[in-house]
């Protein structure tokens, strides 16, 4: 593929619309309701200026972020053959956001322990990311697995409390034993993955369970990071990606067989590493529901969960859909619900790629009968909270969990298990 620049692209962009050339994406009714279809009445800024201008700094920004068009969204003046160059133009744009530093050769990730486990090995390992930086992870091995049968492979990251050793299945650290409820025994994302012949990598996320500060809460590392210019999402990502070069380097794995599944938390840095590096990753587990966060932020007034989930200037590029539709046509697959319209958006991308059904949605089980998502084609409104807006997205925050019903046989069918 011939790679275009960003700046050429967008030159490709204007052109195409100049042309007429169009992407339809899904619209929806124009009355806001609730769940029940009742209309919402809004909580939104007011200028009361003749001029429509807000004294109000927070009415300001939010009518920008409304007014906003990202300039690599996916969406119209993007044509069949313009897909692959805005595709290359993305991964360089999102490269430049993820604000990786610039590490000299470190050491290479070293072998801690090995235990004997039912059908793998549970390993534990090291890994020495940039300077100063210690990531600690498990490698489950197939009994059977070697340079001369290697299998294929999934990263595995959890979601915000998730730990390596809950996805792996074992004790948390310093304990004896291990849960029995049902959300957790369907968290064991490594082990279920391993069970059925995948080679599975599993590592906290940034700043939680054995990477978590005693002296600084995540909010606040967060925030320092960007200030350094970084961000928790791009900490985050770095270390996923060294690790993903560094299991696509070992003999034991099938090079053309790895993906990335990423539940809650982890399922955004595994659609970035997706898109950064499509020579690597050949399927996404996306274990979560499927979220325009500009679509979510205007709706909600601003109203964004958390420092850790924010990427400086990412809305000027594009929002998190957009990746995903980037990710076209590789395997892609959404296991808790989401709005109509973003999935058909990511549907469309996939489509041009004549892929369309590389990319799967289920909902939560409360959803899956279409009868029950009165909500599909109705306009988000603005002024709503998380609660209402959990109702349009058709997500139940109480049965939130990793799916191994739903990824794990999917998987091994894209790998052909």
């Amino acid at each position: 593929m011939t790679t275009i620049g960003r700046r050429e692209f967008l030159g490709c962009i204007a052109a195409g619309a100049a042309a007429g050339a169009t992407i339809d994406l899904a619209a929806g009714a124009a009355e806001p309701a609730k769940a029940g279809g009742e209309p919402v009445e809004p909580r939104t800024f007011t200028s009361g200026r003749e001029d429509g201008r807000f004294v109000e700094t927070a009415g300001v920004l939010h009518k920008y972020l409304q007014s906003l068009e990202p300039k690599l969204q996916f969406g119209e003046g993007i044509a069949r053959d313009s897909v692959p160059a805005w595709q290359e133009a993305v991964r360089e744009k999102l490269l430049e956001l993820m604000c990786f530093p610039n590490v000299p050769p470190q050491p290479e990730p070293k072998l801690i322990s090995s235990q004997p486990r039912q059908g793998y090995r549970l390993q534990r390992w090291e890994a020495y990311p940039e300077p100063f930086s210690v990531v600690p992870f498990y490698l489950l091995v197939p009994d059977g697995t070697s340079e001369k049968s290697p299998a294929p492979a999934v990263l595995c990251f959890p979601g915000s409390t998730g730990s390596k050793e809950a996805l792996a299945g074992e004790p948390a650290i310093g304990e004896t034993s291990t849960p029995a409820d049902q959300k957790w025994l369907d968290n064991r994302m490594a082990w279920h993955y391993v069970r059925r012949g995948l080679v599975a990598l599993a590592v906290d996320s940034p700043a939680t369970n054995e990477l978590a500060s005693t002296l600084r809460e995540r909010n606040s590392l967060s925030l320092a990071a960007i200030w350094m210019g970084r961000s928790y999402e791009a900490v985050s990502v770095f270390q996923k990606a060294c690790l993903l070069k560094w299991l696509a380097a070992q003999p034991l794995v099938d090079l053309q067989r790895i993906a990335v599944s990423g539940h809650s938390l982890g399922a955004k840095p595994a659609d970035i590493l997706g898109v950064l590096y499509p020579e690597l990753v050949h399927a996404v587990v996306h274990n979560d529901f499927i979220c325009n966060w500009q679509e979510r932020a205007v709706a909600m007034n601003l109203d964004v969960p958390g420092a850790h989930q924010i990427v400086p200037g990412i809305f000027q590029w594009f929002d998190y859909t957009d990746l995903e539709a980037a990710l076209a046509p590789r395997p892609l697959l959404f296991t808790e619900g989401g709005r109509a319209n973003q999935f058909e958006k990511i549907r469309r991308a996939y489509a041009l790629h004549g892929a369309a059904d590389a990319v799967a949605l289920c909902h939560y089980e409360t959803f899956d009968d279409p009868a029950s998502r009165p909500l599909d084609r109705a306009e988000l409104p603005i002024g709503i909270n998380n609660e209402q807006y959990f109702q349009h997205a058709y997500v139940k925050p109480e049965l939130h969990r990793f799916r191994p019903d739903r990824a794990v046989p999917w998987l091994a069918k894209v790998f052909n298990l």
